[in-house]
């Protein structure tokens, strides 16, 4: 059956996740906000696939450090 811990186990989960996300968005709309060039811009109409792998790589870097904080 479903106990009382395994009810706080999947609330938990949800709050570290929805603190993740937000955390996610945050960091990602900073870098997009520091930069000098526009982001979207340059990765859509330039065709700039260097800046596109760059920024994949910040996703996945910052997506396994809070994926070990949830951990």
């Amino acid at each position: 059956m479903f106990s009382i811990n395994d009810a706080h186990d999947l609330i938990m989960t949800f709050v570290y996740s929805g603190i993740g996300l937000v955390i996610f968005g945050l960091f990602f709309f900073a870098v997009v906000k520091l930069l000098p060039f526009p982001v979207i811009k340059e990765i859509e109409e330039d065709q700039n696939i260097a800046l596109a792998i760059i920024m994949g790589a910040v996703v996945i870097g910052l997506s396994i450090i809070i994926a070990a904080a949830i951990l």
